[in-house]
C-alpha cells in the first residue's frame, strides 16, 4: 500500500535528517516505526503526510507512492483525501471546540454528509467515552480521553492508512492498553493499516507485525517483529534486557559496544 523509497529529508536547508529512508505498508498491515529521541520517526511520518513545511523541512530526494501513486509532491489535503491519516504527537486536538466539532473538522475533506454520520456513530462505538462527553469541551477531557479524540477525529477521514506518532505518550497502562486493544479492533474490522512510531518498543513490537529500527536518520534494522523480539541487539538496546541481566535499562547501559550492523 505504501512504499517510501530512499528519502531525504532536510531541516532550515542545512540539516539532514532522514538520509535514505525507505520502508514499506501492506495492504491492512501493521507496521512499528522504532527508535531513539532524535532518530528522525516523527520526520519520516511529517514527510509522508507533506506537513513538513510547517517545520521549515524539505523533502529533498526519493519517493513516497501510495496504491501506486507518488505523492510526494501532493499537498497535506489531497493526501488526507487519498486515504492517509496522522495522529500526531501530543495530540494535537482543538481544546476550545466540543468534542463533536473536533470529529467534524476530521471530516473536513469528505463531501459525503450520509456517510459521515454513519462513521461518526461508528467512531462512537469505538470510544463510547466520546459519547458521553460530545457536547463538551475538549479541553476537559482527560489525557486519555484526549488521545482517544484523536485518533476518532483521525478515524473520521476514513483512512486507509492510519499514521500514529506515540499514542501512549503520557497515559497510564491502562489506558494505552485500552487505546491499543481498540486501535486492533479497527485493523481487524475495518482493513486499516497502521503505521505506528513508539517509545514503548515492548508494546509496539508486540502489536505490529513488521518493524523498523531507525537510528541517526538511517533504517539499520528490519524484520517481522517476533524475529526482532528475539534479536540480541534490540533486547539490550530497546528492550532493556541482557545476557548478563534478565532486566536492565537502556539508561544504565553504559559500556555497551554495538555490534558492526549498528554501525554500518
Amino acid at each position: 500500500m505504501l512504499e517510501v523509497n530512499n528519502i531525504e529529508v532536510v531541516y532550515n536547508d542545512v540539516i539532514l535528517v532522514l538520509k535514505g529512508i525507505s520502508l514499506t505498508v501492506p495492504r491492512g498491515g501493521v507496521v512499528a516505526l522504532l527508535g531513539a529521541n532524535g532518530a528522525g520517526k516523527t520526520t519520516t511520518l511529517r514527510a509522508i503526510a507533506q506537513i513538513l513545511d510547517s517545520q521549515n523541512g524539505d523533502l529533498e530526494s526519493g519517493s513516497v507512492v501510495f496504491e501506486g501513486r507518488p505523492i510526494h509532491n501532493l499537498d497535506a489535503d489531497a493526501i488526507v483525501r487519498l486515504g492517509i491519516s496522522l495522529v500526531p504527537e501530543g495530540r494535537r486536538i482543538l481544546d476550545e471546540l466540543t468534542v463533536l466539532e473536533n470529529l467534524e473538522i476530521g471530516a473536513f475533506t469528505r463531501q459525503d454528509r450520509e456517510n459521515i454520520k454513519k462513521d461518526l456513530e461508528l467512531v462512537l462505538n469505538y470510544f463510547p467515552v466520546l459519547r458521553q462527553r460530545l457536547h463538551q469541551r475538549s479541553i476537559f477531557l482527560s489525557g486519555g480521553e484526549q488521545q482517544m479524540l484523536a485518533v476518532a477525529r483521525s478515524l473520521m477521514s476514513r483512512p486507509k492508512l492510519m499514521m500514529l506518532d506515540e499514542p501512549s505518550l503520557g497515559l497510564a497502562p491502562l489506558l494505552v492498553r485500552s487505546i491499543f486493544e481498540i486501535l486492533a479492533r479497527i485493523n481487524r474490522e475495518q482493513g486499516t493499516a497502521i503505521l505506528l512510531v513508539e517509545q514503548n518498543a515492548r508494546l509496539a513490537l508486540r502489536f505490529a507485525k513488521y518493524g523498523y529500527i531507525m537510528e541517526n536518520g538511517k533504517i539499520v534494522l528490519d524484520g517481522p517483529c517476533k524475529e526482532l523480539m528475539e534479536n540480541p541487539d534490540v533486547k539490550e538496546f530497546y528492550l532493556g534486557v541482557t545476557e548478563e541481566s534478565a532486566v536492565k535499562s537502556y539508561a544504565d547501559v553504559k559500556h555497551y559496544k554495538r555490534r558492526k550492523r549498528w554501525l554500518s
